[in-house]
């Protein structure tokens, strides 16, 4: 369960003092999420969540967190809205921990979202990225291609997760740094639009949620997030169906370049790449005391190995 920082009823209480949103009815932790606290509550105006910041994220980043959620939901996007106090803050502090509050959004994530699903996220993917061109606040990408390097070194023993995973690592490293590209078209990115980030009622997008992983960075680099997470079935294989729907609902509402398009390969082993290192160095590094399941690394060597095989965007749909 993701609560790590308890909130008591006084505590709750002496929050609720500082906003104008109703007497509280019901609250309780959420399960989902790793990074924070988090915490469902319903008053008789409405429903929201309570989220308090642990340590993973930086204290420094959570006014361009915050400031780009309620400008995305001032552009209509579907997100949560951060909801600020009667004096006109955002953050708040509790239990020793920043915290906000923000809107509730209904829908619910899937694990296996279908060829419809795909479609409807590839369009958002789009939207928001447009949405987010004349967001003023920057930040840059700390998991991008030259925080990899480090992050590998600080894994520990690699092999211990899967025979031929440092090797694999390195070599990926190595060609990853030599051909990055470092002129595409970017912006503010979500960098985190797995399935389990994105709501849904029926076959329709209700809401896009934790932008806390949100950035500044290339258009192209975060479709490819999107296509590893949502395209790649429980078989391992790529279902380029789904790479099709979703890449073309988002060139609809925004044009894909030559050159995005010829870096899709070299974006694909980047994304991967990265989730490699995050869940690997969680998996080896996993302290008992968290609450929460770190997610086997193992998922995301496979598509990488599959991504240093590929020659050219349309096998992946575009």
């Amino acid at each position: 369960m993701a609560v790590y920082t308890d909130v008591n009823f006084e505590d709750l209480e002496r929050l609720l003092a500082l906003y104008d949103i109703g007497t509280p009815l019901s609250f309780k932790g959420i399960a989902e999420g790793v990074e924070n606290s988090n915490f469902y509550l319903q008053t008789d105006r409405g429903a929201f969540i309570l989220t308090l910041y642990e340590k993973r994220v930086a204290e420094e980043d959570l006014p361009f967190f915050l400031g780009l959620m309620e400008h995305m939901a001032r552009k209509g996007i579907a997100c949560p809205l951060p909801l600020r106090t009667r004096e006109g803050q955002q953050l708040v502090t509790l239990n020793r921990r920043s915290a906000a509050i923000l809107t509730f959004l209904s829908g619910i994530s899937l694990r296996r979202p279908g060829v419809p699903h795909c479609t409807a996220a590839g369009a958002v993917l789009a939207e928001l990225h447009k949405a987010g061109e004349d967001f003023t606040l920057t930040r840059r990408n700390a998991l991008g291609p030259p925080g990899w390097r480090p992050l590998a070194e600080s894994i520990g023993d690699a092999d211990s997760v899967e025979e031929g995973l440092t090797a694999l690592i390195a070599a990926s490293l190595a060609d990853l740094e030599a051909a990055w590209p470092r002129d595409l078209p970017g912006g503010v990115i979500h960098a985190d639009l797995f399935p389990d980030n994105v709501l849904f009622m029926k076959d329709d997008v209700s809401g896009v949620i934790d932008f806390y992983f949100a950035c500044n960075d290339f258009y192209a680099y975060d479709l490819a997030v999107m296509l590893n997470s949502w395209c790649f079935e429980m078989d391992g294989s790529y279902n380029i169906t789904k790479g099709q729907a979703l890449i073309g609902a988002y060139r609809a509402h925004r044009p894909i370049t030559q050159a995005e398009a010829d870096a899709l390969p070299l974006l694909m082993q980047g994304a991967a790449l990265r989730f490699l290192l995050t869940r690997t160095f969680d998996w080896i590094n996993h302290d008992e005391s968290w609450l929460v399941r770190p997610k086997d690394p193992r998922e995301y060597a496979r598509k990488l190995r599959f991504h240093r095989k590929v020659k050219h965007a349309g096998e992946y749909g575009l």
